[in-house]
């Protein structure tokens, strides 16, 4: 995990200790998701004979994209059984999902992507602006390239170099996309969107106001976005809240003590 995420997802750390996990910092880079990508691959390929890939997102090499997005695709299949037994249908106005790597985002899309009545909406974690030098919106900043042993959309140098990236959510803090969102970039099938740090706070203390619902700093991107689109009364929209905002209570507290 990046040296910096342990910091800022300190509950998530000390959670994943007591269930007899091992957190080893990545201290290279940025010290966030895409270092901690970079040695866990490394780890693997040195140690073969013992080691074991596994990773919760849907990037890297083949077939780990596909393996996350399938397991993922649980949400979506529970999605169209409640709208079924809630609403008598199972297809939704729109589908909206936040997207770092994506995996919550996959699995969201994963039962509605040959439904074409259905929008599908990704948004990417615009940082401190998409043009700052500080985003992670990598649809609007990035070009096709390889990360990680995929190719997909990389935000990059000219020559190639992948540039840091900047969200205040760990979760997104990826200079790359899956590369089954890149496809449902590059063909049109999904809407992708952006919102910036500023924009995803203020969406956690209205939800929390509105629902009593403290969501993750990654979902609240996704909650975000709904003030960029126009939908009517009677429509059906549902947004994925990918986590709780427990690990990101620090973050919430920093933002309180200076109102």
């Amino acid at each position: 995990m990046g040296e910096k995420d342990i910091e800022r997802q300190a509950p998530n750390v000390a959670r994943m200790k007591m269930l007899g996990a091992t957190v080893v910092p990545a201290t290279s880079g940025s010290k966030t998701l895409k270092d901690a990508t970079n040695e866990a691959i490394r780890d693997w390929i040195n140690h073969p004979q013992d080691t074991f890939y596994i990773i919760g997102s849907v990037v890297g090499p083949h077939p780990y994209p596909d393996m996350v997005a399938r397991f993922q695709s649980v949400i979506s299949k529970e999605i169209r059984s409640q709208l079924q037994e809630k609403i008598g249908t199972e297809l939704p106005k729109a589908v909206i999902a936040c997207v770092g790597g994506g995996s919550n985002a996959a699995g969201t899309f994963y039962h509605f992507l040959d439904e074409p009545s259905v929008e599908i909406i990704a948004v990417e974690a615009a940082g401190c602006g998409v043009h700052s030098g500080m985003s992670a919106a990598t649809t609007q900043l990035g070009k096709p390239g390889i990360l990680h042993g995929s190719k997909s959309y990389v935000m990059q140098t000219a020559d190639g170099q992948v540039v840091e990236p900047h969200s205040i959510s760990a979760g997104l803090d990826y200079p790359g996309i899956g590369p089954m969102h890149a496809n449902l970039f590059a063909t049109g099938r999904g809407q992708f969107l952006s919102a910036t740090d500023k924009e995803a706070l203020e969406a956690s203390f209205e939800l929390a106001k509105l629902e009593g619902i403290i969501p993750a700093l990654e979902s609240a991107h996704a909650l975000a976005a709904l003030k960029q689109l126009k939908f009517v009364k009677d429509d059906n929209v549902v947004i994925c809240l990918s986590g709780r905002g427990d690990k990101d209570m620090e973050t919430y507290m920093n933002e309180l003590n200076k109102k």
